[in-house]
Order: C-alpha cells, then structure tokens, then sequence
C-alpha cells in the first residue's frame, strides 16, 4: 500500500453546482501527495437510495484528473451497508476498478450493537440476517463510524484500513481531507 485516495461531494450551491474532493495521502505517513476536483451540476436528480447516480460521475471526473493512481480508495458514503447492497463505494470501486471502502459517518440501514468504548472496537451490522458491515470506533469514546466493503476487499480488510487512515479525528484521514478539497478549503 503506497497511496490512498479519499472522495467526498459538497452539497450543492445555491446555482446547483457540486463539488467533489479526491485527496491522495502517501501511505503510512498519510501527508497529502495530491488534491483533485470536479464541479459541476449532476445528471441525475436527488433520488433517496440512488445517490451514486448522481455523485458518481462528478467523483469519477476528478479522479480522472488524478496523475498518482491509488491503491485504495475511501468513500464518505456506504458500500454493501446500502438498501440496494450497492452504494458509492461499490459504485465507484467497480468502474474504476480500485479497491474501495465506504467510511460513513451515521447509519443508513441495518441494526448494530454499540461498540465497546476504546479505538478499534466494532460490532456487526445487520441486515435482514446478513452482515453487511461494521459500526467501528475510530476513537475512543466518539461515535463510531459504519465502515463497509465497496469492491476487492472484506470486511476484515476494511476496518483495518480505516483504523490504519484515523489519526486524531474520528473520520479517516483521506476522506476528512476530501471533505475539505471538496468545500474548496484545499488547494488543488
């Protein structure tokens, strides 16, 4: 693992326009190694469920812009842990073809019991009798975030790099980065 990408959109402007972040961070020193965007009013209406659709095509114009390729990718957004089992991280893991984790910061679906209260710890998240990922403590005593696979990875893998991304935040280092890129708070 040498780099590791981390997407993020800004919610729209007043005109419409979103904005997406793609930040790479060298691994495992995570400084950033490069910021990429792409705005740009979507395609595809506000549809619960079906977000990808319409943030997908804005992610995927930045990082056609990236020059260092990633070799992971991570997503403010669910993966597997989605009402359709396919969410951005899926969505964006497959058509690039990265490996890729969807980090979420509050639950869509599924049941979990609270985790214990140090970094590291996790408890399944269901749905319909199916794993479908994990709520992990990033931090200790902070909410945990909903972690779950997108493509080329399993769940074991996914919590280990989002535990290997945190730092002293309770978002990974990639996608907290990402948000920021993406709110134009980053230089690019």
């Amino acid at each position: 693992m040498r780099y590791i990408a981390g997407a993020d959109l800004s919610p729209p402007d007043g005109d419409g326009i979103v904005q997406c972040g793609i930040v790479i961070v060298a691994y495992p020193s995570l400084n950033v190694a490069e910021v990429k965007t792409a705005r740009g009013k979507p395609g595809f209406p506000y549809v619960p469920g079906l977000l990808s659709f319409r943030e997908a095509p804005l992610a995927l114009a930045a990082l056609e812009r990236v020059e260092i390729l990633p070799d992971l990718l991570l997503c403010d957004g669910q993966g597997l842990a989605h009402p359709r089992r396919f969410g951005l991280a899926c969505h964006l893991g497959l058509l690039t073809g990265l490996p890729s984790i969807g980090c979420a910061k509050s639950l869509l679906l599924g049941k979990c019991d609270e985790p214990p209260k140090e970094m590291g710890a996790w408890s399944p998240l269901v749905d319909k009798g199916e794993d479908i990922g994990a709520a992990l403590r990033t931090r200790a005593s902070t909410r945990p975030m909903y972690i779950s696979i997108g493509h080329k990875v399993d769940l074991a893998a996914a919590i280990h790099w989002t535990l290997a991304c945190c730092t002293r935040y309770r978002i990974p280092e990639p996608t907290r980065l990402a948000h920021f890129a993406a709110a134009g708070r980053l230089n690019t």
